[in-house]
């Protein structure tokens, strides 16, 4: 998943033919509902609170989410709007990282690995919420029964993200399941080809093109969740408003005021909800990590990624220090180059500018959050990882012999000394940590090849648009600055779906025969990543995915890894949160103390 880190990571709706049973009234929680629904009401998290003044956690965004309709979701921000609103038919476990049920309750393989088959719950109910009221309503049907999330959701959600005229720009990672590559680039135009089934109302099936173990965590994902049919039908690309949005997790949208703050206040018709103790959360959307350290320092914020300049002080500091998490998440942060737009046509310039970067120097003195230099894409604990591998990309860990072997493949691309070398451009999003980090690379391939590069930034939604493959190549940067994080603990997920010119996002524009990658060239790394996603033996994934590790970081130099990535959180003593490596924060399963936390705040 594309992530909004140090560096870092549509919607035309389309009418689908009905595959499940239309919802067309809605109903008050308190008539027309069964019983077992209807006196599911929001639960105190302690006897002290009054009721007019619910449990509410306060964090930071740090941006307007580019979509939070699960089929356009492609980065980080998006998803966190994404996982406490629908439900996945599996999730991952915050402590273990193993794939766990959600909406399915169980799910088998048949026996050749081509058909999955999911047994769905049946007490999850679509609901919406009326933020002029501030009641919550369960959604029926039109026999007037509860309507609830099932497997012909699953079927629709599924078609609609891999259908062309939905714009998804996350499609891809769905290309595993039959027929989902013929129909999302156009090849084929029949939906019903796509190999996705619902066998009954709680049986969802999916056939895929080759055996991929890994599947399971595909179906966590945003792209393959279910969504209300009626209600996109109604409201078209707005249904995911104030008032439209009609959700199925542990939390409701009370307000949306953008590029500015989310509202978000706990589903007391979740099958959870006697479980989930925060009751509302209240998400700002600032930047300037500076300032939403400020706000942490004057408890207005409960937990909160701190700015770089400030980590020596905070480490240092008797209090923030014991408030201070460091852990490793499955990330790698990334300088993509644009392998069409000269000079960065030339794998000899792309491999001396990946290997000036001095990455100890850039985790040691700017980003300062125990960050490992990269020399390959998927960090440790991924399915076919070669990090740290001394075979692939050495220059990329020792950075005296990178800042020599740099020099030398610059002056054979023609630029001996960086004289000669054009204008070029760096871009990043706009915030102070994605600008530090670029500078300080700006400044290493300044002193140590004599070349000049202009960094410039774009705000985070823009950003995502101007990186499209569709963008002109005029209008796309030289390089980029990008992360991305494991949607599945498995090497397809990094090298193939990120990197792969054919069946991946191809950022980088590899392989390609226009401007614009309409048409591309298959190249042996493409080959290696296909045969790898279709190997059953371990060791010779592992060892496919080797040789395309080096291919890419060396051969091709196709980008430059910086490093395999951290995550650094302050907290405050009331709040008690988990840090998961896969997957998101779950809110509704974190709690307050609220009494240390009105304490604080009234000062």
């Amino acid at each position: 998943m594309r992530r909004i880190h140090t560096i870092s990571a549509l919607a035309l709706v389309l009418v689908l033919l009905a595959t499940a049973c239309q919802s067309k009234t809605t109903t008050d929680d308190t008539a027309g509902t069964a019983p077992e629904l209807q006196e599911r009401q929001v639960i105190a998290a302690t006897a002290s609170p009054p009721p007019t003044e619910p449990v509410t956690l306060h964090v930071n965004m740090g941006t307007e989410p580019p979509q939070v309709d699960p089929a356009l979701c492609t980065d980080v921000v998006s998803s966190m709007v994404v996982e406490p609103l629908f439900l996945g038919l599996t999730d991952f476990d915050e402590e273990t990282n193993e794939v766990v049920p959600e909406l399915a309750r169980e799910w088998h393989v048949s026996e050749d690995g081509l058909v999955w088959t999911f047994e769905m719950r049946d007490d999850v109910p679509w609901v919406e919420y009326d933020p002029a009221t501030a009641k919550a309503r369960i959604v029926m049907d039109e026999n007037g029964n509860p309507r609830m999330a099932n497997a012909y959701d699953v079927e629709y959600a599924v078609k609609r993200t891999l259908d062309p005229a939905t714009g998804s720009d996350y499609a891809f990672v769905l290309y595993v399941v039959q027929g989902a590559y013929e129909v999302n680039t156009g090849e084929v135009t029949d939906l019903g080809t796509v190999g996705v089934k619902a066998l009954d109302e709680w049986t969802i099936s999916f056939t895929l093109r080759q055996p991929a173990g890994y599947f399971p965590g595909i179906a966590s994902l945003p792209v393959a969740r279910p969504v209300p049919k009626w209600t996109i039908e109604e409201h078209g690309a707005r249904w995911i408003e104030p008032g439209q949005i009609v959700t199925n997790g542990p939390y409701l949208v009370h307000d949306w005021a953008h590029h500015d703050s989310m509202t978000f206040v706990k589903n007391p018709f979740y099958y959870g909800a006697d479980k989930v103790q925060i009751e509302r959360v209240e998400a700002v959307m600032i930047p300037e990590t500076s300032t939403a350290f400020a706000m942490y320092e004057n408890d207005e914020l409960d937990t909160v990624s701190p700015p770089l300049e400030e980590m020596d002080r905070i480490r240092a500091d008797p209090v923030l220090s014991q408030e201070l998490t460091i852990y490793a998440i499955p990330c790698t942060d990334y300088l993509g180059f644009t392998n069409n737009k000269p000079p960065f046509d030339s794998a000899l310039v792309r491999r001396a500018l990946s290997a000036a970067i001095d990455r100890a120097s850039l985790v040691e003195h700017v980003t300062k959050g125990e960050e490992i230099p990269a020399n390959t894409f998927a960090p440790q604990g991924i399915v076919g990882s070669a990090a740290g591998d001394p075979d692939i990309a050495p220059w990329a860990l020792d950075p005296e012999l990178g800042k020599r072997e740099a020099q030398g493949w610059l002056a054979e691309a023609g630029y001996p000394g960086g004289a000669g070398f054009p204008h070029a451009t760096l871009m990043c999003t706009a915030t102070e940590e994605n600008r530090a980090i670029a500078e300080a690379v700006q400044s290493m391939w300044r002193s140590t090849l004599g070349v000049e590069v202009e960094v410039i930034t774009q705000e985070w939604g823009v950003y995502l648009s101007t990186l499209q493959t569709e963008t002109p190549l005029a209008g796309m940067p030289h390089i980029f600055a990008l992360g991305w994080c494991a949607d599945y603990a498995d090497q397809n997920n990094w090298l193939h779906d990120v990197f792969n010119n054919q069946y991946g996002n191809n950022r980088l524009r590899r392989g390609c025969l226009d401007e614009t990658c309409t048409e591309v060239e298959a190249l042996e790394f493409d080959r290696l990543t296909e045969q790898a996603g279709a190997e059953q033996d371990p060791a010779v994934r592992k060892e496919l995915y080797g040789r395309a590790e080096k291919i890419l970081s060396e051969d091709e130099a196709a980008y430059a890894p910086l490093f395999y990535s951290t995550e650094t959180s302050l907290a405050k003593p009331w709040l008690t949160r988990a840090y998961s490596g896969l997957g998101l924060a779950h809110w509704e399963n974190w709690s307050l103390d609220r009494s240390a936390q009105t304490a604080a705040r009234g000062r």
